[in-house]
């Protein structure tokens, strides 16, 4: 379901509250119990560290997400058929010590010990950062970060082949969000959204039709369709109004001609952003008023070393081309990216008079308020039960707040 429609759009929103999910509306786990699947949240192999366990959800009051003691991959042992998840390690900062305001820099999880395929020398940022030495480490660290988290999932799949496993399970490999770097994760660019997803087909059950070994997909598929695909493939049915799409079976639905996306307050941070896309055209429209990329969150001046950067080169008149043209971008407005010839989205073609480009944005455009209004998009509505200024101290005591921002300078504790 669209966090939109289920009034989860808003950060860890309902943490402490009463809230509870929709009637009929329920974790993907629990109707994967009802099938008889032991479900895991898989943190070791051994002594070996695979797996975080996060388990960062909007709601609370729902029961048990997975089986109990279950974070041991042993746990699986005997317990057949199994649903596991493994959550990356990698791929984000070590931020949970929670004093990452004190630090000169944050690291990588696993920084230290990931080989340096990548470095500063040998990188290319993309065209919306600009070209300085921060900027190439930063994202050399974060291409090491990836072949680091790479490594450690090896480890799993050499469990599972040890074990018998490897020719009866179906494994789906995805990202959640995009890269932890300026305009990925809590952006609404291609960046922020578009993740790599790879399926491995057991050996030992008929192949669905839609996969053909060592091919690319080039469906469009939205995230939620991960779980509505998982419980079919595990026997159970597609409840009625499960916004997902079946992709892969004898039971899939009709391909998507759009797909859709929404960011809403992160932490401090107030923002109102949609965004549709199909197979060539990307539209975003940010409704909320102020920067919609430079805008104010703790936890990425902190972190995100390239987010300084931008600013301080603009502050000295030295940013220029799309770097500059994103950090002064300013809400209310409308972004259109024709991504087969601009993957990176640095040309806005809202004000171009050329005929398929005034098309398509009447197109998504339409596409876009009509999702709006079938989804029952919740963002025009007020958030309600939150402490925005208790949010506020909270990540300052945690990430501190930079120098550049008058609101609240105590240092962080």
């Amino acid at each position: 379901m669209y966090q939109t429609t289920t009034d989860t759009h808003h950060m860890r929103s309902h943490r402490t509250d009463a809230f509870r999910l929709p009637t009929g509306v329920r974790p993907v786990t629990h109707r994967l119990k009802d099938l008889g699947y032991h479900t895991a949240n898989i943190e070791t192999i051994g002594k070996a560290v695979v797996g975080s366990g996060k388990l960062d959800l909007n709601f609370v009051n729902e029961g048990a997400i997975y089986h109990p003691n279950s974070g041991a991959w042993e746990s699986l042992a005997k317990q057949q058929p199994f649903f596991a998840v493994v959550n990356a390690v990698e791929s984000e900062y070590d931020i949970y010590d929670r004093k990452s305001g004190t630090k000169k820099r944050v690291e990588w999880v696993g920084e230290r010990e990931h080989t340096q395929h990548a470095t500063a020398k040998d990188v290319t940022p993309p065209p919306y950062y600009p070209d300085h030495p921060v900027v190439r480490e930063e994202w050399a660290r974060y291409l090491n970060s990836v072949s680091g988290m790479d490594a450690r999932f090896g480890k799993v799949l050499e469990q599972l082949r040890k074990d018998g496993l490897e020719d009866d399970t179906i494994i789906i490999f995805f990202g959640d969000n995009g890269r932890l770097d300026p305009r990925g994760i809590h952006w609404c660019y291609d960046s922020g959204l578009r993740v790599p997803m790879i399926v491995r087909w057991p050996k030992n059950f008929p192949c669905p039709a839609q996969i053909k070994s060592g091919t690319i997909d080039h469906r469009l598929i939205s995230l939620i369709d991960v779980t509505a695909t998982t419980l079919t493939l595990a026997g159970g049915t597609k409840p009625p109004l499960m916004q997902g799409r079946v992709f892969l079976g004898n039971r899939v639905d009709p391909p998507r001609s759009y797909v859709f996306s929404a960011r809403d307050r992160i932490d401090e941070t107030r923002q109102t952003i949609r965004s549709v896309r199909d197979a060539r055209f990307h539209y975003i429209r940010t409704i909320s008023e102020g920067p919609t990329f430079a805008s104010l969150n703790r936890y990425k001046e902190k972190c995100f070393l390239t987010m300084s950067v931008m600013r301080e080169l603009l502050d000295k008149g030295e940013l220029k081309g799309p770097p500059r043209e994103l950090m002064e971008r300013k809400g209310p407005c409308e972004e259109l990216y024709e991504t087969t010839t601009d993957p990176h989205e640095v040309v806005n073609l809202v004000g171009s008079k050329k005929p398929e480009h005034v098309e398509a944005l009447a197109r998504l455009r339409a596409a876009f308020d009509t999702w709006r209004t079938e989804t029952g998009d919740r963002g025009n509505e007020p958030e309600s039960g939150v402490d925005l200024t208790a949010v506020t101290d909270e990540m300052h005591k945690w990430f501190g707040t930079p120098s550049w921002d008058r609101t609240n300078q105590s240092p962080p504790k």
